[in-house]
């Protein structure tokens, strides 16, 4: 997905910008922190106190030119507009959070007044087309047939949360003024690893088949999560 991102970056902005950052659910401010270290001044929104605490922790080990590049706020997503004023970023991250809201046009519609004219907007969901990938795969046939109707599964948290449909936030995003302008596919062929499992010797070849799979149909369709770009007219 990084790469995913980086190439959008670079396609849409003149090499060397520095670009204003919101990362909003930024968990343990992985991209927040490898963007901040390219150069970009990012803020970062977190209302988890526990994950707030390990992105102040990581980010407490960067050297000091990096830490002055980031800025954390404890605060819900739904809230930008109590924090930022409209079109304060250039580039707006979501990722792994709209599984987590029952209702997500609210907080796009949120995230979109954020970006500048031509800013980018960055969601990575969990394919609401593909949900009886994971457990067909695993021959839970009962769990998979069920999939096909839904878009409510349990994640391996054991949390019942909710997919996002291509179709539906492609149509979302035409409407808040964000339309689509790429999107590409996470996890095809690497969902039903272990968590935790250790990295294979060949990772570079394994990350270089996700990647050509991500943007390549059929295989992008049935990933477990989409990466969608959207672009604030």
């Amino acid at each position: 997905m990084a790469r995913q991102l980086d190439e959008q970056i670079a396609g849409r902005f003149p090499v060397g910008q520095r670009l204003r950052v919101l990362d909003v659910g930024m968990g343990r401010g992985t991209q927040a922190l490898r963007l901040a270290r390219a150069g970009h001044q990012v803020t970062g929104i977190e209302k988890d106190a526990s994950m707030l605490a390990a992105a102040r922790s990581a980010l407490g080990a960067e050297p000091e030119g990096i830490r002055e590049r980031v800025r954390l706020v404890e605060g819900d997503g739904r809230d930008t507009g109590v924090h930022f004023l409209p079109g304060s970023f250039d580039l707006v991250l979501c990722h792994g959070v709209l599984m987590y809201v029952d209702d997500p046009d609210p907080l796009l519609a949120g995230l979109a007044r954020m970006l500048a004219p031509g800013g980018l907007l960055s969601l990575l969901v969990r394919n609401g087309d593909a949900l009886a990938v994971r457990p067909g795969l695993s021959g839970d046939w009962g769990t998979a047939l069920a999939a096909f109707d839904t878009t409510a599964y349990r994640n391996r948290l054991g949390l019942d949360v909710r997919a996002d449909r291509l179709g539906t936030l492609t149509a979302t995003l035409a409407g808040i003024g964000a339309p689509l302008h790429a999107w590409y596919g996470v996890r095809v062929f690497t969902d039903t690893a272990a968590d935790g499992a250790q990295a294979p010797a060949d990772v570079g070849t394994l990350l270089a088949v996700e990647e050509r799979a991500g943007r390549t149909d059929p295989y992008r369709g049935v990933a477990a999560l989409l990466h969608l770009c959207g672009v604030r007219g």
